[in-house]
């Protein structure tokens, strides 16, 4: 029987096929960093808000416990923004007068509340508990970074699920004791690996429970 193909071809097939598996590959690499990119996650993306607020001025600076600001974070799903009144309480007094902070005095006058622009988000398919992180021994820079250096507040994390099971994954390496939670960098006493494991026994973390998809998808 006579030769259809040429003896090329079969080189040529292999070259097919070989390349087609090597374009697979590259572009699901491609795909997997473009969605780790800060174009889709709005990692260190600084938000336009309606007053340049700085977290590095009064925390840092005026030494301000998160909580003044952020009422329910112990207590809420929601950490909470803070109310105009919350605001006034110092500057009523201080840059009383400053163009800057006269949406601040107009929100005040008017009693309408200012739109802050949300900076971590997570989907409406995730459920996240800020209150329960707390009770558990989670601080503030695991998830929002360190904010007593942000002079404008950005996003650190990708708050995507691969970086929440980092946490689910192995509590240990994040939990930190209680009185740490609010404290940022060398002042929160970052825990060694062998009391990390105390504390996930001293706080009843379930390490089962918490890689349950139900967890936060409810």
């Amino acid at each position: 029987m006579p030769q259809i193909f040429h003896r090329s071809m079969n080189t040529f097939s292999k070259v097919t096929i070989f390349g087609g598996l090597f374009l697979l590959t590259a572009f699901a690499f491609a795909w997997d960093q473009f969605n780790r990119s800060s174009y889709v996650t709005e990692a260190d993306v600084v938000r336009e808000q309606p007053i340049p607020f700085s977290h590095e001025h009064h925390v840092s600076g005026l030494g301000i416990d998160c909580r003044y600001c952020h009422t329910s974070v112990e207590k809420s799903a929601f950490a909470g923004l803070p109310a105009t009144e919350i605001c006034m309480n110092c500057h009523s007094q201080i840059w009383k007068d400053s163009p800057m902070l006269e949406p601040v005095r107009e929100s005040f006058r008017t009693g309408k509340p200012l739109q802050w622009t949300r900076v971590h988000d997570v989907p409406d398919f995730v459920y996240f508990n800020h209150s329960i992180h707390i009770a558990k021994g989670i601080g503030c820079e695991s998830c929002h970074g360190r904010v007593d250096e942000m002079p404008l507040m950005r996003r650190t994390k990708s708050l995507q699920m691969g970086w929440c099971l980092e946490c689910h994954r192995h509590p240990e390496d994040f939990v930190r004791d209680l009185d740490s939670i609010y404290l940022f960098g060398s002042s929160a006493k970052n825990v060694t690996h062998e009391h990390g494991l105390e504390l996930v026994d001293q706080f009843h973390i379930d390490t089962k429970q918490i890689l349950d998809c139900w967890t936060c998808h409810r």
